[in-house]
């Protein structure tokens, strides 16, 4: 199966600051916490994947130097302190011309189910404009996007996602079902950490 034009993004460029700081290098399950998300990222059937940093740039190029994959390339997002949409834009920016669609990843959720980016990027090579998980709880991560709505996620501003752009194309998104805990379990606090470190993730 061909990975040609298939992308994954792991956004990383965030202070941590609820967390206190430092919330990707902390310890998951003994190793630093983004490499959960990038394992999970290699793990797809994607061309590249790219690594979005910029409070932590130092730190976190230290640890992703760990990793000996030919895929993985790291991007730095020089307007973090603007937010979530300053990841985004670097990353989605950071693209190659011939790119048909890219899932993207958020670096504090360490749980995300091996497999599924797959499932929402071939729904976008089937020709949805973007590709979301639903699970019991409501929408939930990743989320892929086809290049044609790249320019809708370069034009985000401030601390926000992409999800005003999935709700603005209605019922042309493709919904992938999961009931795994993970796709909605995020680390936001230390105890957050402490929890899920003991297998108990809510």
């Amino acid at each position: 199966m061909t990975r040609a034009g298939r992308h994954a993004l792991v956004l990383a460029a965030g202070a941590g600051r609820r967390f206190g700081g430092n919330k990707l290098t902390a310890l998951w399950r003994g190793e630093p916490l983004i490499l959960a998300a990038l394992r999970t990222a290699l793990a797809a059937r994607v061309e590249r994947v790219t690594v979005v940093t910029g409070a932590r740039a130092p730190a976190l190029g230290s640890v992703l130097s760990t990793i000996d994959d030919p895929r993985l390339q790291r991007v730095v997002a020089q307007d973090w302190h603007e937010g979530l949409a300053a990841s985004l834009r670097a990353g989605v920016a950071s693209l190659p011309s011939n790119a048909q669609g890219a899932v993207i990843f958020l670096g504090d959720m360490p749980l995300i189910p091996e497999g599924l980016a797959d499932h929402l990027l071939d729904a976008v090579a089937g020709g949805a404009p973007a590709a979301r998980v639903r699970s019991p709880e409501g929408p939930a991560h990743p989320v892929a996007f086809a290049a044609a709505v790249f320019p809708d996620l370069v034009a985000l501003e401030g601390d926000r996602g992409a999800r005003s752009v999935v709700d603005g194309l209605g019922d042309a998104v493709a919904s992938i079902d999961s009931d795994d805990a993970g796709v909605r379990f995020d680390i936001d606090l230390p105890s957050d950490l402490d929890n899920a470190t003991a297998g108990r993730p809510t």
